[in-house]
């Protein structure tokens, strides 16, 4: 790989230092990274790497000798120097608003559009937060059954307008709880306890330039031109985090399950569904539980990978939905051939949920005789009907199971269950 010399414009706004963070995590190979701001940033030291990196000014001079630049400054910014950077050899990604629109510039986001980067010509858009938490959703259900019309509701908060919108909630929530008045200067109302209806200005067809941005940019990037999009932008009193409510109607029927599998499989069949999407199931009206999250949980207690996928996570929760909210995990070791070869762990309830009577009442009859012989015809006769539905079982060698079944006892709020571990019966103790 040749060497990747980059530079941050705008490195210590919020969305600069995001990047510097998200660059760091994901060890990012660039072989020197230059930070630049405006002149009041100048010489502030910034962290990476656990080096100290001094902010230069952004001039055109400082656009020299680099490969790759961000933009994550205003559009001034972006449309006075981004063409100096390009003019030096560089490709420049911008966070902006400025080239989003642009004919001539691909508008993308990796998991939906990657292929429009072909042709670019060194300059790459980033669209709006906003527009990338929707398309994420609506690609993989696009792919498969177009959208024709969709109706959404964000809920934003007052990070995207920058650090000075979150220093003034705080202080306005301070002023509105010691009774003193206040008045706004980042945005045109109180935010502080309130709701604004209003991210940037109006426009004449009485959407605002957020509602109109998500339209606009959502169809560029589904190659789209049609699709009728709705939207509705509120600003929320909260310093980190959007949500939005999305309601979608398609060119031709589709049942929830098939939802719900199209966006487990990322819109393509066998896939591993986007890193940033994360299908929720709700199995009983208490608690959300994810795929993800269970494989999270129980592969990090066991040390090792539990080898389903998120998927095969998902479709047991899928089955098990429907059952009855009691909690029981079952495990035993086989006695043939080699008692410590494998231990056979099957969850019923919430959230993993298997039931069959049958083998329930082959494993209860084992687990109260003495017969060595006729205990272990029982078992294998029980171990036949799970081979019958693999789906229900999650066959480990024998230590990990039983560290499996530990970690499992350690989560919270799980109702109490009965573990059959090794021909014996041990209950789960209160509390």
């Amino acid at each position: 790989m040749k060497p990747l010399y980059v530079a941050v414009v705008g490195a210590t706004g919020l969305m600069g230092r995001e990047l510097l963070k998200l660059l760091e995590k994901r060890q990012f190979p660039l072989t020197s990274l230059q930070l630049l701001a405006s002149d009041r940033s100048a010489g502030k030291q910034l962290f990476f790497n656990h080096q100290e990196i001094e902010v230069k000014e952004l001039t055109s001079a400082s656009l020299s000798r680099l490969n790759l630049v961000f933009f994550a400054a205003s559009t001034e910014a972006s449309r006075r120097f981004s063409p100096t950077a390009v003019k030096n050899g560089a490709v420049v990604i911008d966070q902006s608003a400025t080239y989003r629109m642009e004919p001539w510039v691909p508008l993308v986001v990796p998991e939906v559009n990657l292929e429009d980067l072909k042709d670019h010509k060194r300059i790459i858009a980033s669209p709006s937060a906003a527009t990338i938490q929707m398309v994420m959703a609506l690609a993989p259900l696009h792919r498969v059954n177009p959208i024709r019309r969709a109706v959404v509701a964000t809920y934003q908060s007052v990070s995207g307008a920058g650090a000075a919108a979150m220093e003034e909630l705080t202080n306005q929530a301070k002023q509105v709880l010691e009774g003193k008045g206040v008045i706004p200067h980042v945005f045109t109302h109180q935010t502080a306890f309130n709701l604004l209806p209003e991210i940037d200005v109006f426009l004449y067809n009485g959407y605002t330039m957020e509602e109109w941005r998500i339209k606009e940019e959502a169809a560029k990037l589904m190659h789209s031109p049609d699709l009728a999009i709705s939207a509705s932008c509120v600003r929320v009193p909260v310093y980190i985090g959007d949500s939005q409510a999305i309601h979608l109607e398609f060119t031709n029927p589709i049942a929830p399950e098939e939802a719900r599998r199209l966006l487990a499989e990322g819109g393509y069949p066998g896939g591993a569904g986007f890193p940033a999407v994360e299908l929720v199931y709700s199995g009983d009206t208490s608690s959300n539980v994810t795929a993800s999250y269970l494989a999270k949980t129980w592969e990090a207690a066991l040390g090792v990978k539990v080898g389903l996928s998120r998927l095969e996570w998902g479709e047991l929760l899928r089955r098990g939905r429907e059952d009855p909210p009691d909690m029981t995990i079952s495990g035993w070791a086989a006695d043939y051939p080699d008692p410590d070869d494998m231990l056979r762990v099957v969850f019923h309830g919430h959230p993993l949920r298997w039931h069959n009577a049958k083998f329930d009442a082959l494993v209860e009859e084992a687990a109260q005789i003495t017969d060595r012989k006729r205990r272990i015809d029982l078992y294998q006769e029980a171990d036949r009907i799970l081979v019958a539905d693999e789906a229900a079982v999650l066959p480990l060698g024998y230590a990990q199971g039983r560290q499996l079944v530990k970690a499992y006892v350690r989560m919270p709020r799980t109702p109490p269950y009965l573990l059959r571990l090794k021909h014996a019966v041990v209950e789960r103790p209160d509390g």
